[in-house]
Order: C-alpha cells, then structure tokens, then sequence
C-alpha cells in the first residue's frame, strides 16, 4: 500500500511538474509570438544598393581614365590630383605610362626618423601604372619619391612636393598628445597607422608621432572597418548636416567608393526624438562570402539594439534575421525596466559582433546584460554564454550552455568588441575589452574602479573559461570607461588599447603594450560631449594593405 501511495505521490509531483513547464513554455511561447516576423524586420530595414554618395564619380573616374591612357604623361612628368575622390584630403593618384613593363613603389617622406610610409602598388608589372598614395600630412608640401622598378633590372626614381589643405573643423592636432613611443617594439612596419574610430565626426588615422596622415571628409557613426580586399567599410550619412547614420560605404582610402548600402531611417533607434535614426548602431563584420553581419534596429516601438541581420554584398538585401528576444529567456526584456529617452527598451545592447570561420560561429557581445556568447551561425543555437547571473536564475535549457569560470577568472560587466584569436576545435582564445560596469549582472563589487583588455581562454568541451592575459587593472580608476572601448591583438603580439570615455569623456587614451604590460605607445586625445568626438575604437592598419588593388577600369 505505502509503495502505491508514493507511487502515486511522485506521478502527481511529475504531473504538476510537466504541468508548470507546459505553463510557462506556454506563456514564453504568447510572449514571443507577438515579436516581430523576420519578414517584417527585413521590410522595416529595407537595405538596397544606392549611388547617393557614388553616382558624382564616374566623371571623375572618366578625368582619371583618360589621363592614364595618355602617353604624355611619365614618371618624370606624371598626371598628379591631390584628394582625388573629394572625400580623403591626404591621398593622391599619380598616373603615368613607361615604355617596358615595371612595377611601382613610393615613400611618404616623415617628419620624423620612423614615421615615412612606404607602399608597394599592387598592379604587378605593367605600362600603364596607377599609384594611390596615401599617408600625407595636412598643410604641408609632403615629399613623396616615387621608385619604379623595370624588369630588366634597373629602375628609375621621381620626386613629387605635394602641397595638401589645412585640416577642417573637428580635427585639431592640438588635442593629440603623444607620452610615449618607442617605434623600435611597436607594431608600426612600412605603412601602418592608428584609426581612430570615433563616435560621430570625421575618421581619421595618426601616426607614431601623433600627427594625422588621413581622414575622410564624410562624417562616421560607430562602424569604419577594414575588408578582406583592402577597402574601408564607412557608416556616413546623406551629408555632415543630416541627422541619421543610414549609408554604409565600400571604399578605399581614396574616397572611391565601389558599393553602397542605404537603410530606411524609420526602423532606427528613437531616442533622437524629432528627427529619423540609425539602423546600424554599433558593429558590422565580413563574412568570408563578402556578406556583411550587422548589429541593427529592427523597427520594433518597444526594444531597440537586440537584433543582427546578415546582408547580401550582392544585392544589398537583408538574407537573414537573427532576433535575440527570441533566443534568450523573455523575462530578460519583460523585467528590464530602464527606457530610453524615447520610451523603448534598450534591454540588451549588442555593441560586437564577430564571425569564426574556423566553426562558424558568431560571438557576441550585449552590454546591458553584461553578457557574452557564442552562436552557430547556420543553426543560431547557443553554443555558450558567460554572464555573473546566478545560475537558478536561467531557465533549466540555458544551464547547460553557461560558462563557469577557473579561479582568478573576472565577469565582464559593459564590455565591448569581443572578436576571435584562435580556435583548435578544443580551446578558443578571445580578446575582448571590459568596461567593467554592473549594468545588471556584472561584478558590483569591483564596478567603476578600472576598465581592462582581457584574454579569456574557453574548453568547450568542460566548459569552463579562463582568463589568460589582461592590462588595465594596474591603472586604476584613471582609466576606468563607463562605455565604449577596444582592445586589438596586433601582428607581433603586441595588443592595442582604446580607453575611449576616459575622464566621464573629457578624454580618450590609447595605448599599445607587450605581452608583459610594458607600454610602449601611449597617446591621449582630448575629446567634447558637445561633438561627441570619443573614440569609439582604436585600430592599427596597413595603408594600404596588399589585398588592395586600385583599378579605374574595374568598378
């Protein structure tokens, strides 16, 4: 009889049980059905080709085309244009034919011992030569030689004085200070120079001294990154007087722009209340089929920043619509209570996105949860995530996927630009930059007293994380940044640093340091809330890499 009754007991337990899952799977199930539809969150979007910024150049690539078909023109006597796509003040095209087959390389003459950029034009050996230069100061009659090599040997050599213009409002050498840089262990090579990606305003790039060797006149919200083929991908807007950031630029350093993409402004964030908003708010990453992965805004009244599209190089077209209400627990969004000055939901906050084409996963970075995680990209399950949220507070299907972490191992708290550095199948090694703010989850013990890059190495397999290289705590509050950041592994190990909100903004401090911490490049610049000229991210780039090829006869 007692084994009956129990018997009965645990079916009766099992039965509320199943009973209380249906429930709640139920109401998740209500919940999210009323979320957008992918079709709709396409529409809203509605990303098409465009020529708004582009269809001005053809005549200029016309003016171009005819001069380097001209015979007149020589290495001693070359067709010269300074800024010859009237968007990149910096760079010239110096055109001209040789009688036998050469190929070309040039050097911008430094201010400086180790600042010169030399550059090997990527054409091969040909006649006809087409020389994009780039890395010029401003107000200044630059020297550039340029060296051509012939095949039979021997080579030839000119010298150019290329007068450039003074630099424009919103950019002044002034606010650059350099304290430190040691070029003999930074990671400067012939040609590479620090990007400053900054939060509105002009993009621009400097050199070891801190002078500004290039920037483009179209104003940048966020997103400038550089493309497998050598080109800038630049989120502009219809002109520096419009409100919204919806274009987005495939160009080179020239200001030649090869595709644009156009966004409808109405699926934008609304915090800019009055006025139409951006789609693209903060990341866009190339995947190895030339598709780009963007963070967006999907056109919902109620959440902004929680949605991720892929977008066709092709067509322009939205291909795919990943809504991460709809990956993670719906009380994640039902209980969040902060609005933005518009009344919505910023709930989660996506701010990186990175794709690993060792597996095919997407990481993932979502600020406003202190949260990091991994999807399979053709699947969207989770694969991971690690996040200070107390492990009975995730619903029983996310527990498996939660990443624990190895003593000594920090939560992230309001990080940014999470990307890949390797990944054996086994172990996955990323660099990330943590803010090091409790927005909800993050660590309220250590909050606001430093912000830091860090190296986390994962096992998959046992799913623990490991924190395996870190610099910043050592700076204290200094340096600490509520928002925004960057930290870059550069080519000889070094790792670039953007502490880009330093001071509540008053300031961004870059600085680059060895695997030890030894700081080895040190810069600060001094930034306005007024103009919203943070740097948003710090990169260090070849100009230009040897991917890129300028071609007036290819589009």
């Amino acid at each position: 009889m007692t084994k009956k009754v129990n018997l009965s007991i645990i079916i009766f337990l099992a039965a509320i049980l199943i009973a209380g899952a249906g429930y709640f799977g139920y109401q998740e199930y209500l919940v999210k059905k009323d979320l957008l539809s992918k079709k709709q969150i396409i529409k809203n979007i509605g990303s098409h080709f465009t020529d708004t910024h582009s269809k001005g150049q053809d005549k200029l690539t016309a003016t171009y085309k005819q001069a380097l078909n001209d015979k007149s023109y020589t290495v001693q006597n070359p067709y010269v244009k300074i800024n010859p796509y009237e968007t990149s003040p910096l760079t010239a095209l110096v055109l001209f034919q040789t009688d036998t087959k050469a190929k070309v390389s040039y050097t911008v003459k430094g201010q400086s011992k180790t600042t010169s950029l030399t550059n090997t034009v990527n054409e091969g050996y040909t006649t006809k030569h087409q020389v994009p230069i780039v890395g010029l100061y401003a107000n200044y009659e630059n020297t550039v030689q340029i060296k051509v090599d012939y095949q039979d040997g021997h080579s030839e050599t000119k010298t150019l004085q290329l007068k450039t213009g003074s630099l424009p409002e919103y950019l002044d050498e002034d606010n650059i200070k350099v304290t430190k840089s040691d070029t003999a262990k930074m990671d400067i090579g012939d040609n590479k120079l620090t990007v400053i990606n900054r939060t509105t305003k002009e993009p621009y790039a400097i050199d070891s001294d801190g002078k500004i060797r290039w920037y483009s006149t179209n104003w940048s919200q966020h997103t400038i990154e550089q493309l497998k083929n050598g080109h800038l991908l630049l989120q502009t807007k219809l002109n520096n007087e419009a409100k919204a950031y919806n274009y987005l630029l495939e160009q080179d350093y020239l200001g030649r722009v090869y595709k644009e993409y156009k966004f409808n402004s109405s699926a934008g964030n609304k915090e800019q209340a009055g006025y139409p908003a951006t789609v693209i708010h903060h990341d866009v990453t190339e995947l190895p089929n030339g598709d780009l992965i963007a963070t967006v805004n999907d056109g919902s009244d109620k959440y902004v920043e929680d949605t991720i599209v892929q977008i066709s190089h092709k067509t322009g077209k939205v291909v795919k619509v990943i809504d991460l209400k709809r990956l993670l627990p719906a009380k994640m969004y039902l209980k969040y209570k902060e609005k933005t000055d518009s009344g919505q939901y910023d709930w989660l906050h996506v701010n990186a996105v990175d794709y690993d084409k060792k597996d095919g996963s997407l990481l993932i970075s979502a600020r406003n949860q202190d949260l990091i995680m991994k999807l399979d990209y053709k699947t969207d399950q989770i694969e991971w995530i690690y996040c200070n949220k107390d492990k009975k507070e995730w619903p029983r299907k996310y527990r498996k996927k939660l990443l624990t972490p190895t003593k000594g191992t920090a939560y992230t708290g309001g990080q940014h630009g999470i990307y890949v550095l390797s990944n054996d199948g086994k172990t996955e090694n990323i660099l990330l930059y943590d803010n090091n703010i409790a927005v909800t989850n993050g660590d309220k013990d250590t909050s606001g007293k430093y912000s830091q890059a860090i190296e986390y190495k994962i096992d998959n397999e046992n799913k623990t994380i490991t924190q395996v290289w870190d610099y910043g705590k050592e700076l204290g509050e200094d340096n600490f940044t509520s928002i925004i950041g960057y930290a870059q592994r550069l080519d000889n190990q070094n790792t670039l640093i953007d502490f880009g909100f330093k001071n509540q903004g008053a300031e961004s401090n870059i600085i680059e340091v060895t695997k030890d911490g030894q700081q080895i490049f040190n810069v600060t610049l001094k930034t306005s809330a007024a103009d919203k000229t943070y740097v948003y991210r710090a990169y260090r780039w070849e100009f230009y890499s040897s991917n890129y090829v300028f071609d007036l006869n290819k589009d």
